[in-house]
């Protein structure tokens, strides 16, 4: 008999609407039933792309016996963490601090008020040596309810005060100094294999974004060395395009292949600004980082795009064989028979050398991940993955989650505005403003912001701060990509809700509402993502400039003060605070971040100089380009005019401005200028910083000079 989640807007929860447990979704009317029934609830938490929420699912909640005591005893919930990421939050600290680790599924029995008594992840149908049966906990803690409910009321209680103390946001009222910082980065980089850390080792794009914002050459090396290594890993999907989850060995080689959005979206910037800030002579990095780029974006508009323009939140682990059984990451390996077949012995032979595919295999069963080795030719490893990719795309695909999500949609959109510009892909523009149209009109309802939806209906979560600052950041991008205020307009009417909505003692803000939890969710550690503080505060500047509104760039600095403690104690773990910091570092040095002005009399948003100051600008600088006299970015198009062609006889001029723009569009660095021509840019570029206008600028290394100097 289907249970209470067959209206779900989460594909995870659809999953189990046929279970037998009688699950329901989260909210009051589940806490009522319990009270009315005199039972603890079970809390269920996992989501669609887990490997062993599907396990546990298979042999536990499809079980009629089990069922019948999770549901002669308790009222059962199933929660979507991706849906609800603050009740997962919550929860998952319970966990934590009960067993010592954290995870998915995550299992946790609490009171009527939920407040948690028991907690833990996956656990088996069976007893083993080191665990109970999951059956075995339901009856212990059932029967426990029943005789010694005084000492689970008691030890629920306390558990949630201690909680309390331990969530404590840790504090400093002075900036830590940043080199040690760093230093502390640098003592965790693995020296064998890139990345920070061991196994298991995630993708770390946000400390690869810190590393780039003052761009000496010993971050800028720890940076490229971890995007090269992913790059090259079985993390990453060579033939497809895109990143899995994170790799089980220290050495990026078998990743646990679920693809998440939001990892994604966060590798494309990454990625774009590691080109970008990589020197042209050092051509084959370029090459592995824009070929990355490339794929990434190719996979998010082949395979992630749903209908209305949003982008999916996932791909499962777990996809079929020839027959039928599910196995993890059977889609995308391949060992030297599959091979052959695929392509002819001779490109065979080229492809199991050139990704490292042998007899003995890198995975189970004699099968191999992809690992890219070398730098082969271009133009036959583009062929050669294509035909893969098409072979590939006969086996049965991994299930995907088509719920749309507002914060890793708005990170999506602000990459591919980022490698849309950086590498003049108008295609790319046109993708990230589809999905930001359609998060504008499906996400936007009365009384707020949803963070999901699923086949462009709302959901009924509400958007946490991530959701409010990710798209805020999203909509105020696009409006200096287009030139359009509208969206600058939308960004600024999602903070202005944002602002009140999350308020924190101390300036900072909460992660999410106050209205159906025993504590209010904040956290300023940065996990895969930026916390829902970075989030916010990386809007409030944008929209700041943009706008010419300093009071929330006020709002920021003291939103970003309330991460300085947790910067300073574990800078590896708040790399989006971290790269904050440093800009913070870089503005008392007179790099404040700068509002750069393109005058296009055409309206084109891959005008030439956009192009050209994109691939330029510091970290934080914020970019519009539109024509003269345009409205609704503050004073910033005040009293601004062409500036005419410069002088190629005067002398400094000669010395300052030129470019190679080619057929890529590719801008020289500045230490590769023929100081000897001059490439005038069509359109003018200004640049303010600190309240300080620079002369207008109509040439590459003019406009370089400006968006580089001190004020």
């Amino acid at each position: 008999m289907p249970n209470r989640l067959a209206d779900a807007t989460s594909p995870y929860l659809l999953q189990h609407a046929a279970n037998p447990v009688d699950w329901w979704p989260w909210g009051p009317e589940a806490f009522a039933e319990a009270r009315r029934r005199d039972v603890p609830v079970l809390i269920s938490i996992g989501y669609s792309a887990c490997h062993w929420c599907h396990v546990m699912a298979h042999e536990s909640f499809e079980d009629p016996a089990v069922a019948e005591v999770v549901n002669a005893n308790f009222v059962a919930i199933k929660v979507d963490r991706e849906e609800r990421p603050d009740v997962d939050a919550v929860y998952m600290r319970a966990t934590q601090a009960l067993t010592g680790q954290g995870g998915w599924p995550m299992t946790v029995f609490a009171t009527a008020d939920g407040l948690p008594y028991f907690a833990g992840t996956y656990f088996p149908p069976e007893p083993t040596d080191a665990q109970p049966s999951f059956t075995q906990v339901v009856d212990a803690l059932a029967q426990a309810w029943r005789d010694r409910r005084g000492e689970v009321l008691e030890s629920a209680s306390a558990i949630a005060d201690q909680l309390t103390t331990i969530n404590a946001v840790p504090r400093t009222d002075t900036p830590p100094e940043v080199w040690p910082l760093i230093d502390a980065l640098a003592s965790d980089f693995d020296l064998l294999h890139g990345g920070f850390g061991g196994a298991p080792k995630f993708p770390s794009p946000l400390l690869i974004d810190a590393l780039l914002v003052k761009g000496e050459a010993g971050t800028l090396d720890l940076a490229q060395r971890t995007l090269e290594a992913m790059a090259r890993g079985g993390i990453h999907d060579q033939i497809g395009g895109g990143f899995h989850r994170y790799a089980v060995d220290a050495g990026w080689v078998v990743p646990h292949f679920e693809k998440m959005l939001y990892d994604n979206a966060l590798l494309l910037g990454a990625y774009a600004r590691g080109w970008r800030r990589t020197p042209q002579h050092d051509a084959q990095l370029r090459a592995l980082f824009e070929r990355v780029v490339r794929s990434l974006v190719g996979w998010l508009a082949r395979e992630m795009t749903v209908p209305g323009g949003g982008f999916a939140a996932s791909l499962d682990a777990d996809s079929a064989d020839i027959r039928g059984m599910a196995h993890e990451g059977i889609y995308y390996v391949w060992n030297p028979e599959l091979l052959s077949d695929a392509l002819g012995e001779e490109d065979a032979d080229w492809a199991g050398h050139t990704f490292h595919v042998t007899s003995a295999g890198t995975f189970d069963h004699g099968l191999s991940t992809l690992q890219l080795r070398g730098a082969p030719d271009a133009d036959r490893l583009t062929a050669v993955a294509a035909r893969l990719l098409e072979v590939r795309g006969h086996r049965f695909a991994p299930p995907r989650d088509d719920k749309v999500i507002a914060s890793w949609n708005g990170w999506a959109i602000d990459a591919l505005l980022s490698a849309a510009l950086i590498f003049g892909e108008r295609s790319w523009l046109e993708l990230a403003r589809t999905a930001a149209e359609y998060l504008w009109s499906t996400h936007r309802v009365e009384g707020g912001w949803v963070r999901s939806s699923l086949n462009g209906v709302a959901g009924e979560a509400p958007g946490t701060a991530e959701d409010y600052g990710a798209a805020a950041l999203a909509f105020a991008r696009l409006a200096g990509v287009l030139g359009e205020a509208s969206w600058l307009e939308r960004a600024e009417a999602l903070l202005a809700d944002a602002v009140v909505r999350f308020d924190a003692p101390e300036g900072g803000f909460y992660d999410g509402a106050a209205d159906d939890l025993y504590t209010r969710p904040r956290d300023v550690q940065d996990n895969p993502t930026p916390s829902g503080t970075m989030s916010l505060v990386a809007a409030l500047r944008l929209v700041g400039l943009l706008a010419d509104r300093p009071e929330l760039i006020a709002r920021a600095d003291a939103a970003a003060a309330t991460t300085w403690g947790t910067v300073e104690a574990a800078p590896r773990f708040a790399p989006a605070a971290l790269a904050d910091l440093l800009a913070a570092d870089e503005a008392r040095q007179g790099m404040r971040p700068a509002l750069a002005v393109i005058l296009d009399a055409d309206g084109d948003p891959l005008n030439e100089a956009a192009r050209a100051v994109w691939r330029m600008a510091p970290a934080g600088t914020a970019i519009v380009s539109a024509p003269p006299g345009t409205p609704g970015f503050g004073d910033a198009f005040t009293g601004l005019a062409p500036a005419p062609d410069p002088d190629p006889e005067q002398g400094e001029t000669e010395l300052l401005t030129h470019a190679r723009i080619g057929a890529s569009g590719q801008v020289s660095e500045a230490e590769e200028y023929d100081e000897h021509e001059i490439v005038t840019l069509p359109q003018t570029v200004y640049v303010t910083r600190n309240g300080h206008r620079f002369a207008p600028a109509r040439a590459v290394q003019d406009a370089r000079r400006a968006l580089w100097s001190r004020a």
